[in-house]
């Protein structure tokens, strides 16, 4: 996920089913020289929303939890 964040993604979510938790990977003001910054972690996650990146962009994670 940090590669593509030093890529310039907006925007990285990196879902972890066995623990139910989400890894949110932010974009880098300037890719070229910022070191990639850690990712948020939310536990428990039932629902992603991608504003501001992304306004109206929803992922519900409960049918991804149930596999």
């Amino acid at each position: 996920m940090a590669a593509y964040q030093r890529n310039g993604a907006r925007l990285g979510w990196l879902l972890i089913p066995e623990e139910r938790a989400v890894e949110i990977w932010e974009p880098l003001a300037d890719p070229l020289a910022d070191p990639p910054a850690p990712p948020r972690r939310i536990e428990a996650a039932s629902r992603l929303e991608g504003d501001p990146q992304f306004p109206g962009l929803t992922v519900e994670l409960e049918e991804i939890w149930a596999g």
